[in-house]
């Protein structure tokens, strides 16, 4: 009966792992998309050892013999049960996205200096990522930004007592543990609920120099719709098409 116990956790925590990766998005939760194979491989791997495990022929093995001391080391440890959780989890329960309240307390993400800076094509309104509208106002000193409308995609942040917003996005660089925020300042118009999937057009809001660090990430908003969220909302990518 024990072998059994223990084989329950690596077949519940494979089965869970295969379960998301395979047959939902849920996964992405969690990691980048381009992790699922490993995810996949690893909850292979993981029914395979408690499979193997089950079918071995019954019988102490070696490292289950007592010690010097008289003392038998089969039992399983009380606290490893509470890893049934997790893997529970993972076939029944779906952790919630993160959202506003993470990015209320995370830190801005870098930008990186970016040297140079190609033409922005007549398309208007312009669409662009978090991280592209950013470099532009605090880095393109041929000011390609000014007086361009564009166009933005995120979830509505709370930006504190002022009752001021942020249009943001969570960006995995791996996983969940290393996710980092994206935001643009939002000015114009009341704060939507939290969470809220926005697509905002609208020109940059002059405050600092354009094309310096002093210029702040922000918009002047001229209309804001409300969007569907993308299937894989950790990343920071071109707009979406506005709902009719």
């Amino acid at each position: 009966m024990k072998r059994l116990v223990q084989n329950l956790l690596p077949a519940l925590t494979g089965a869970g792992l295969l379960h998301t990766a395979l047959f939902t998005d849920l996964y992405l939760r969690y990691v980048k998309a381009g992790l699922r194979p490993l995810l996949i491989g690893s909850g292979a791997v993981l029914l395979m050892l408690a499979l193997t495990s089950a079918l071995a022929p019954a019988g102490r093995r070696p490292s289950e013999r007592p010690d010097g001391h008289g003392h038998d080391h089969t039992g399983t440890p009380r606290v490893a049960w509470l890893l049934l959780l997790p893997a529970l989890s993972l076939l029944w329960y779906a952790p919630p996205a993160l959202g506003a309240y993470t990015a209320a307390r995370a830190g801005d993400k870098p930008v990186a200096v970016q040297r140079g800076f190609a033409p922005l094509p007549a398309t208007s309104p312009l669409p662009l990522t978090l991280t592209e509208f950013t470099k532009r106002v605090r880095q393109d000193r041929g000011l390609a930004i000014e007086g361009r409308t564009v166009r933005l995609t995120g979830f509505v942040t709370p930006a504190g007592r002022d009752g001021g917003w942020y249009l943001t996005r969570i960006v995995f660089s791996c996983c969940a543990a290393d996710s980092q925020t994206v935001r643009v300042r939002v000015y114009g118009r009341p704060a939507p609920p939290a969470d809220t999937w926005l697509a905002v057009t609208g020109t940059w809001h002059p405050r600092g120099t354009l094309g310096t660090p002093t210029a702040e990430a922000a918009l002047d908003v001229r209309d804001a719709r409300p969007i569907a969220p993308p299937v894989n909302a950790y990343t920071d990518d071109l707009p979406l098409t506005p709902s009719s």
